[in-house]
């Protein structure tokens, strides 16, 4: 009976319930929105920097982190590959090879970061194939190299002249090498594009000294959440001198910037959070005083406080409900589009970006997770409301209600 009224009730007016329907939903969209651009931004930021500079994951010699010495590489397992390989959640891997070398051609000379690649892995990986400019992208056993389009410009090299290589191998061994090179690359970001040389990773291990070792194996996965369950998986395949890292230990500019950011954000929600109330409890508030003559019948011909507090109470969760389930089934389609079509981000802000090492894009974040938890807040909020009319009732005079 208490529900088949309420229902009625919140139904005779339906302007007033229109309305406080309306502020709900509206209040979802808002929240859900704003949530779903910090964390989809913030989960691109790390799968930027993941994808192009060191895996969520990367296996490493103990102590390599602290001195990105050739001496701290280590031997290249193909069956510890193959177990890494069937982890879930583990989506690719690209062993790598770094060092840093003079690069020069003719009279112009520069300092480069050198890195032996997989070509095939590491397309994968990063995409690196698709960022082609000029030339062809080698294979596996290929003896010519990739380089920067940026550093490119500055050393006036292109496809088919040769790059001089010096440098220090594999215990203080001289690593020196004049290679052609067979392909330019437009790699994201500035630091990236004006000092970064791509060897075949046979190659580099032939020019540098340091037979079948690498010096690093990053790893991708396809979503943030589970990095602590590959994390966990991986550490049990490690051998004795290796260790593994996460991208926030490699990146902690990036992590920094990103918890202060979710600091701020989290501020602006509260603050959202609070408007949301004061909207949904002024317009309960107006339902009340609109029936306040209405109250004071009832009561007068005999009906408990009680009853009548149980009644407006399911009619407040129905409105709320209401509005929650239909701002969230509005929300579908936004996020969803939003998505699909992040947003470019252009001119100092992307200046900005690039100097954090992440691609100038606004993305949003489409987990339906997302959708549900800012629909049960704004719910609760709503729900919140229910106080105004349980004092207001409890507090009602029947007589002066009557009259007014």
């Amino acid at each position: 009976m208490y529900l088949l009224l309420s229902w009625r009730n919140i139904w005779r007016n339906k302007k007033r319930t229109l309305i406080v329907a309306s502020s709900v939903f509206f209040a979802v969209i808002l929240a859900t929105v704003q949530r779903s651009a910090q964390t989809g931004s913030y989960s691109y930021m790390i799968h930027s920097s993941a994808k192009m500079f060191t895996g969520y994951l990367q296996i490493q010699q103990k102590d390599y982190w602290e001195k990105r010495s050739l001496d701290k590489s280590f031997k290249l397992d193909t069956q510890q590959l193959a177990r890494i390989k069937t982890i879930p959640h583990v989506t690719g891997f690209a062993p790598r090879l770094q060092a840093f070398a003079l690069v020069s051609h003719t009279t112009q000379t520069k300092v480069a970061r050198v890195v032996g690649i997989d070509p095939q892995l590491e397309d994968a990986m990063t995409g690196l194939k698709n960022r082609l400019q000029q030339g062809v992208y080698p294979q596996r056993t290929s003896s010519k190299i990739l380089m920067a389009e940026g550093l490119a410009k500055m050393l006036q090299i292109g496809v088919g002249d040769s790059l001089v290589l010096y440098g220090q191998g594999y215990h203080g061994q001289i690593a020196a090498a004049n290679l052609p090179v067979g392909g330019i690359v437009k790699l994201p970001f500035e630091i990236m594009n004006n000092g970064m040389v791509f060897l075949p990773l046979p190659l580099a291990q032939e020019v540098f000294s340091t037979g079948k070792r690498i010096t690093s194996l990053p790893i991708m996965i396809d979503k943030t959440r589970h990095l602590k369950t590959v994390l966990r998986q991986t550490k049990l395949l490690l051998h004795r001198d290796q260790t593994i890292m996460t991208w926030d230990k490699m990146l902690p500019e990036l992590k920094q910037s990103i918890e202060f950011d979710n600091i701020s954000g989290i501020i602006m929600l509260a603050i959202l959070y609070i408007v949301i109330a004061f909207g949904v409890y002024g317009t309960v508030m107006m339902m009340m005083a609109e029936r306040t003559r209405e109250f004071g019948i009832l009561i007068s011909v005999g009906m408990r406080k009680t009853k009548l507090l149980i009644v407006t109470t399911l009619e407040t969760i129905f409105v709320a409900f209401l509005g929650a389930v239909v701002g969230m089934l509005g929300s579908l389609p936004i996020i969803y589009y939003l998505s699909n079509h992040p947003i470019h981000i252009t001119g100092e802000a992307a200046r900005i970006y690039d100097k954090l090492g992440i691609e100038a894009i606004f993305a949003f974040n489409n987990d339906p997770r997302l959708l549900l938890s800012q629909a049960l807040v704004v719910f609760i909020i709503a729900l919140a409301s229910i106080s105004y009319p349980v004092l207001f009732i409890r507090r009602l005079n029947p007589t002066e209600a009557i009259r007014d």
